[in-house]
């Protein structure tokens, strides 16, 4: 009875009308506006000034100052739907391959590549020297071969795509055999033996959770096994007591029992982290001289290129995958085609790649550029004087599911407002043009600065201070 007094004490009679919403905005504005766009905008402006009403959050307002409410948020409601909903954002959290931000920055080179496949039309499927058709696949094949002395390689659209397309031509309507341990879930609720499923592919766990021997796989073999599945855990480590069956083993037995062997890497290391003393990440071609019969990888995790599944194997295996129907359904277009040979060129020269290619100069940065980065951002920030600033260190990671535990020590630049929370800091951030992302640690803002070119230091230093001046 109270909420129904409550209720009817709100003064929806005071909601400005729709038209009279778009009126005044087209009054205001020199610049014709999009009337869809307008109209969507004023129905959401009206929409959430009447939910707010209902959360008493206009209580006592006059007709005018809720119209007032209501053409301020058309303006911000009509700026944002307006605009491109795909966005620029600073990533200054450290965090090299982030999910939620596209993962992988692409190369100098790359980005100008996929600059000049959108500008006109391009050789995707023809062959100049003979005017005749070709395979879009051709463009990256030698490549990827030359990089990692494989017999074949096939490119779809993401890692996920390459072992469904596998599974679905080497195993359709049979078994695979796979570890417990390696029953890996990746990104966004995806689970390997989902996607095997969806292949109609019957799945035959063995071994346990920590352990598996190489008799597990060999007591699980019959008529109906068509494939034998290692997935390495480049999302998360075993530590203990564990053990897993070594990938030169498992090839022994397919052989054996003329089995193929896949093996699901997940994120494709080219250049030597290990060597340079980051995890312990196999590279490509080091496992491709082991002699799986298909291996695939992700093309924006460690290699730094575009989001793309990269398979490699026997040319035979490569062959029907190429001939399965799902390779059409799953195929690349021409801009990840551009930026994966850009970026696969880098690596023909390695040092180059660690310059060039920002996913690996953004791991492998040093530790006194890392410092001058931080100092540069600090001094900037103190400029404003409406905030503390200071310097610590702290510990980045690769993220996107790769190099698991391992932490890339560096600086961080510390803020903490001194009119503001540093939540409401952080949301103005986000919401700012460009979008800055960091976190928040001890109430304070976090931004690290391995993540953050020479330009984005000195557009996060405007953003932040234009922030906090409004």
């Amino acid at each position: 009875m109270v909420a129904a007094q409550e209720s009817a004490a709100i003064n929806y009679a005071y909601l400005p009308k729709v038209d009279k919403l778009m009126l005044l905005m087209e009054q205001e504005t020199a610049q014709p506006l999009c009337a869809p766009v307008l109209a969507a905008a004023a129905r959401e402006a009206v929409s959430v000034l009447r939910a707010r009403m209902a959360q008493q959050q206009f209580a006592g307002a006059t007709k005018e100052e809720l119209l007032q409410a209501g053409l301020q948020l058309t303006r911000d409601l009509y700026a944002r739907k307006n605009g491109p909903s795909l966005r620029r954002v600073i990533n200054a959290t450290g965090i090299v391959l982030h999910t939620n931000l596209g993962r992988a920055v692409l190369a100098e080179t790359a980005r100008a590549a996929v600059s000049r496949a959108a500008a006109g039309y391009s050789n995707l499927e023809l062959d100049l020297a003979s005017g005749k058709r070709s395979s879009r696949y051709g463009h990256i094949t030698e490549l990827l071969t030359l990089l990692t002395g494989a017999e074949d390689a096939l490119v779809v659209n993401n890692n996920a795509a390459a072992v469904l397309l596998a599974l679905d031509t080497l195993a359709k309507g049979g078994e695979a055999v796979i570890s417990r341990g390696e029953l890996v879930e990746i990104g966004g609720s995806f689970r390997v033996p989902d996607i095997m499923a969806a292949t109609g592919v019957a799945m035959v766990e063995v071994g346990c959770t920590n352990k598996t021997h190489l008799r597990d796989y060999e007591a699980a073999i019959s008529g109906r096994t068509a494939l034998l599945l290692k997935v390495h855990p480049s999302n998360f480590r075993q530590t203990g007591f564990c053990e897993a069956v070594e990938l030169a083993d498992l090839l022994e037995l397919g052989q054996k029992h003329r089995l193929p062997v896949m093996y699901d890497l997940g994120g494709g290391c080219f250049y030597p982290l290990a060597a340079a003393g980051v995890g312990e990440e196999p590279q490509v071609a080091q496992i491709v001289k082991t002699g799986p019969d298909i291996l695939c990888f992700s093309g924006d995790k460690l290699l730094g290129g575009p989001q793309a599944g990269i398979i490699l194997g026997r040319s035979e295996y490569i062959r029907r995958m190429k001939a399965n129907p799902l390779t059409r359904a799953l195929r690349v277009d021409k801009f990840t085609l551009a930026a994966l040979e850009a970026t696969l060129r880098e690596y023909l020269d390695m040092e180059a790649a660690r310059a060039n290619i920002p996913t690996l100069a953004m791991i492998l940065a040093e530790p006194q550029e890392l410092r001058q980065k931080a100092e540069k951002l600090a001094a900037l920030l103190q400029q404003s004087g409406c905030c503390e600033v200071e310097i610590t260190a702290g510990m980045a990671e690769a993220g996107g599911g790769s190099l698991p535990a391992v932490e890339l020590p560096g600086p961080l630049v510390l803020v903490r407002p001194l009119e503001n929370t540093a939540e409401a800091m952080t949301q103005s951030l986000r919401q700012g043009d460009p979008a800055v992302l960091a976190y928040i640690r001890e109430d304070k803002v976090v931004f690290d600065p391995r993540t953050l070119n020479a330009e984005e230091i000195l557009l996060v230093a405007e953003t932040v201070e234009r922030t906090i001046n409004d």
